[in-house]
């Protein structure tokens, strides 16, 4: 039986990452204000089924392949930490803000799925969660360790569906808001940069390593 302490944190983790500007909601936000709710809501299905992706990969003992192997696990979480610090360049350099709106050609139906999906196996925050984070929660002690990777991935994915939701119904009302007031857009992009560029250092530093779920 999980404990409401593991819940709770999990929650409390996701909650803070979710509303951290990342590759997810950038993708979301871009795709709503520019093409409207639907396709942000279509983008955001392949969202979860990258969830889905990586729930089944740490259900099936992923984690104790990066605990056994730690130069893979730096790897991956180098590779993470770049692309994280790329999108923080750009979004300072580039002069452009989630929510602006931009003249981004109509993608398909298909294209915004799979960019979705692709979008959430390559952000390393998804990674680092189920990577490192969850398996933290994990005590062998309480029952079947797939169960609880199961039901602790399943609170995740709830939370980070509920908010990433959120954003895609609103993502519309913001850009309204912000269109004509540069400074406000200014602040935003600026915002977003700069946390972008502080979670791709921590990142980089970071060395706790993945715990065998």
């Amino acid at each position: 039986m999980i404990e409401t302490t593991a819940l709770l944190g999990i929650a409390a983790a996701e909650l803070g990452m979710v509303l951290t500007p990342g590759p997810n909601m950038m993708y979301l936000v871009s795709r709503s204000v520019s093409q409207g709710r639907r396709a942000g809501l279509v983008s955001l299905s392949g969202v979860a089924v990258g969830f889905m992706v990586y729930l089944a990969a740490a259900t099936a003992g992923i984690t104790a392949i990066f605990a056994t192997v730690p130069g893979l696990y730096l790897a991956v979480k180098l590779a993470g930490a770049g692309y994280l610090a790329y999108l923080a360049w750009k979004t300072l350099r580039g002069g452009i803000s989630a929510f602006e709106p931009s003249m981004l050609p109509p993608d398909p139906t298909r294209k915004l799925f799979t960019m979705g999906l692709v979008t959430n196996l390559l952000n390393p925050k998804i990674a680092i969660i189920y990577m490192a984070l969850i398996p933290q929660f994990v005590n062998p002690e309480h029952g079947r360790v797939w169960l609880q990777s199961l039901l602790l991935g399943s609170v995740q994915i709830s939370i980070a569906l509920i908010v990433n939701g959120m954003i895609v119904l609103g993502a519309a009302a913001v850009a309204t808001f912000l269109t004509g007031r540069p400074l406000w857009l200014r602040a935003q992009r600026w915002i977003t940069g700069t946390l972008l560029g502080t979670i791709a250092v921590l990142l980089a530093t970071d060395r706790s390593r993945p715990l065998p779920a």
